[in-house]
């Protein structure tokens, strides 16, 4: 139990979000988390601060009526604490602990096949010819859209793209 208070203490919940790319609702669940756990250890710590023994004797000695001080130490050591069927909060933690895996494993799925598209796309940056060495007809297969929009504003009788002067400027002096 000792091991598992100190690992717990040594959390460090931002590197945990950041380093996980955590975003949406398992960044939200992770937070809320984070929130109770630190509210239960500031409770704890204040219930451990607190003196934990009554001195019935000072009691018996400042007050008149020492019966009142006899009942209440009798229903002092006669208290017992409740015990609560931790069952059920057990149950909601291990289907958050579920839910957030589940969250995880999906999240990491969707992840893998991002960097193996980035990959492949890399992959064809890398071993693709220079773009000066390319003809036309090799970029019009590799972007069938280039070829209609050209066809386009040809059947329409426009020479020019829309544009082109703005961004490159006329090159008809030359």
């Amino acid at each position: 139990m000792a091991a598992a208070r100190s690992a717990a203490t040594k959390i460090d919940w931002t590197r945990i979000t950041s380093s996980l790319g955590l975003k949406g609702s398992t960044a939200t669940s992770l937070q809320a988390f984070k929130k109770r756990n630190d509210d239960a250890r500031r409770k704890l710590a204040a219930l451990k601060n607190q003196p934990q023994t009554v001195d019935f004797a000072k009691y018996r000695s400042t007050l008149n009526n020492t019966s009142v001080v006899d009942e209440i130490e009798g229903h002092f050591k006669g208290w017992k604490p409740v015990t609560y069927d931790v069952g059920r909060q057990l149950k909601a933690i291990e289907a958050f602990e579920g839910q957030a895996v589940k969250s995880a494993e999906e999240t990491k799925g969707r992840v893998d096949e991002e960097v193996k598209a980035l990959e492949k796309t890399l992959e064809n940056i890398e071993t693709a010819r220079p773009f000066d060495e390319l003809t036309v007809d090799e970029v019009a297969a590799a972007q069938p859209e280039i070829d209609k929009r050209t066809e386009q504003l040809v059947s329409k009788g426009r020479w020019q793209v829309p544009g082109y002067k703005e961004k490159f400027g006329d090159l008809s002096v030359l």
